[in-house]
């Protein structure tokens, strides 16, 4: 079989001979026990020792179930058909049988093994029911098919433990590739931004450090001769060296702060600043704001903090002037926070009617990722995220980050 495994350890090969040493007791001291219990003091005395040497191969095959799966199923069902053909006494020496279906079931290739087994166990049906059309008494036929509903029962629950095995197999290895192609997703971003800032870097410094060497040689040589235009030369020099390092502030601006440091995530402490800076834009904000009982995670503190400043900011490009709730309220497992608008007041000038849905969702502005990227955000922490007009002509949106973030990246 294509999923075979080629070698197994020594825990796995002596689990298979313990389980084959019991399996070849279970049939033989079974079957005595179940002669014994029918009155019959020679249960093989017809054929002397055959039934003895067929309850043992198939129990003993079983040790090598795993490394040939089908050669030991052939096996077990053939001792099977002789056994039974030849009007021996029943017992449980079907164990090795049902042993082996299922092991063909589990470790073959779906269906190839399937077939396998099918065609297996038709055979064994008829051989089975041929061999009790005269049993005596008839009640006893209740036993072919318990043999034949369990042989079917077997090879089922093979099936489904292979199956299992393969969808962890194929999730495992999409899982690794999912990591994989997001590390390398990242670092082609990292090489991407380094790229950018050298370029930037190399132009702005080549630049200036160009005219520099310039206005230095110019100033150089007209020191002594022409000391006004020396003192140009030299304020150039200080205008384009000034001009350079606020261009390289700007350039290195994102990766440090002002004070040398590394910069922050915001969160929800700027909650004020940002309602503040969403009144002087004209809005009329109501905060209902719930102090949190400890220190949000720092992604939900960060995911908070930029679904409401998307949502202000898409109420101020969108709308207008308007009243703004802006809730948040942290509970045990979740962070709620929603954000509502009243829609376009009536006599702004511009309309109410012509506003279709509000918040980031103006037929007349240029379509953007604002929702889609709140929503992103919300469902990266495994929350949830919903986004409406309200029937009052305005807009809503709720998030419900959990505070045990299940899949951060932020």
């Amino acid at each position: 079989m294509e999923h075979r495994v080629g070698s197994y350890s020594l825990r796995v090969v002596t689990q298979d001979v313990v389980l084959a040493l019991f399996v070849t007791v279970m049939q033989v001291q079974g079957t005595l026990a179940r002669v014994a219990a029918d009155g019959a003091p020679h249960p093989f005395a017809d054929v002397g020792k055959l039934g003895f040497a067929l309850l043992v191969v198939s129990g003993l095959v079983v040790a090598v179930r795993r490394r040939w799966p089908v050669p030991v199923f052939v096996t077990a069902a053939l001792a099977s058909l002789v056994y039974y053909g030849l009007d021996l006494p029943d017992g449980p020496g079907w164990l090795g049988l049902f042993v082996s279906l299922y092991t063909l079931a589990t470790y073959g290739d779906g269906r190839r093994s399937l077939v396998i087994a099918g065609v297996g166990t038709t055979v064994l049906t008829v051989g089975w029911l041929s061999a009790a059309a005269d049993i005596e008494p008839r009640a006893a036929i209740g036993w072919v098919f318990f043999r034949i509903g369990a042989s079917v029962m077997s090879t089922a629950l093979g099936e489904s433990v292979r199956s299992r095995r393969v969808i962890a197999a194929e999730a495992q290895e999409r899982a690794e590739l999912a990591e994989r192609t997001r590390e390398e997703e990242a670092r082609a971003r990292v090489d991407a931004e380094r790229l950018r800032i050298a370029r930037e870097v190399h132009d702005t410094v080549a630049h200036a450090i160009a005219i520099i060497n310039v206005q230095s040689g110019v100033t150089a040589h007209v020191l002594d001769k022409r000391p006004e235009r020396a003192r140009e030369a030299l304020q150039a020099i200080e205008q384009t060296s000034s001009r350079a390092l606020r261009e390289m502030r700007a350039i290195l601006g994102v990766l440090r702060d002002d004070n040398d440091g590394r910069m922050p995530h915001p969160g929800l402490v700027r909650i004020d600043e940002l309602t503040a800076k969403a009144r002087d834009a004209g809005l009329d904000v109501t905060l209902e704001a719930t102090s949190p009982a400890t220190q949000l995670p720092s992604a939900v503190d960060s995911a908070a903090y930029r679904i409401l400043q998307e949502s202000i900011t898409n109420v101020i490009r969108h709308v207008g002037p308007t009243q703004v709730t802006v809730a948040v309220n942290p509970g045990i497992d979740v962070l709620e926070i929603r954000v509502t608008d009243e829609g376009r007041r009536t006599g702004s000038g511009d309309g109410s009617a012509d506003r279709p849905s509000g918040n980031g969702t103006d037929a007349s502005a240029k379509p953007g990722r604002g929702i889609l990227g709140m929503r992103e955000r919300c469902q990266l922490l495994g929350g949830e995220f919903d986004a409406k007009p309200t029937p009052g002509g305005g807009f809503e949106v709720t998030a419900r980050l959990p505070l045990a973030p299940t899949g951060s990246r932020l």
